[in-house]
């Protein structure tokens, strides 16, 4: 197997840690017994850093995020962000489903007013149009505030569901395969805004994605997960490549390539269980 690369970078050694995971595991019951879906897992995660869980379907990576988000609980070990154990969901973290999770009868607008209004409902209405008006301008959907869900494609309900999400300032943002749904122009194009949109904001990210490209153009770490049942982290890369970055010279660089070789070279290593997948 190809040797990963795993070169440190600033991100993800000079700050502390900001959201961390010690020792977690998993477990759900079955009518054959425990079934172990995470085990021994360790992460610590610092501001402001974008990270990357890639892994074999089956191998706990959402099961992982739901932990993050508060939505499930550790069956051993602590999730915690800012020094805080995460019990259950709330605003400080919020999450960007595949498949957008609109209110298809609320326009754009009322989508990302709706969750404005909920974190922030002391602030004024003029205060709360800015935010909405702001957050929409910056995806590029201003001029789409008054249409609904149906009358939008794929890629600006997306745009929706991140500027939905960033609108409430959360501390993390939690995408799970947001792009998993798009074409691959569209793709590209929203990973681009990603960038933009991150780089100007500098908000926590944890990322799930397939797309091994896509990790390396936009994560500072990938996170790789061993293969289930009971699955833990197998490797962590840190990309080396500097920020801002150019699609097209990553491309151009041989260490681009050599480094996409041993991920996937690491995930062929680790094939997916197809008992696991189906659990």
């Amino acid at each position: 197997m190809t040797a990963l690369l795993t070169t440190s970078t600033p991100a993800a050694t000079a700050a502390e840690p900001y959201l961390t995971l010690e020792n977690v595991s998993k477990t759900y019951p079955t009518p054959r017994g425990e079934y172990p879906v995470l085990r021994d897992i360790n992460l610590s995660v610092c501001e402001g850093e974008f990270v990357c869980i890639v892994g074999h379907s089956g191998c706990g990576k959402t099961t992982l995020l739901n932990m993050v988000s508060g939505f499930t609980q550790p069956t051993g070990g602590s999730v915690k962000l800012k020094g805080q154990p995460i019990t259950a969901p709330g605003p400080d973290r919020m999450v960007v489903f595949q498949n957008y999770s609109l209110l298809p009868w609320l326009t754009v607008y009322e989508n990302v007013y709706l969750a404005v209004q909920a974190v922030f409902p002391q602030k004024s209405q003029s205060e709360k149009h800015q935010i909405v008006e702001e957050h929409l301008n910056l995806v590029g959907l201003g001029e789409a505030a008054q249409k609904y869900p149906p009358q939008i494609s794929g890629g600006m309900k997306q745009r929706v569901a991140i500027a939905r999400a960033l609108a409430i300032r959360p501390a993390v943002l939690i995408l799970d395969e947001p792009f998993g749904a798009l074409d691959a122009i569209t793709k590209e194009e929203l990973q681009e805004e990603l960038l933009r949109i991150w780089e100007e904001h500098r908000c926590t990210v944890l990322m799930i994605t397939h797309d091994i490209d896509e990790a390396l153009f936009l994560a500072d770490r990938l996170v790789l997960m061993t293969s289930g049942p009971a699955a833990t982290i197998g490797q962590i890369i840190s990309i080396p490549f500097p920020r801002p970055r150019d699609r097209e010279r990553m491309l151009e660089d041989p260490q681009y390539y050599r480094l996409r070789n041993s991920v996937l070279s690491y995930l062929y290593g680790h094939e997916a269980n197809p008992e696991a997948a189906h659990q």
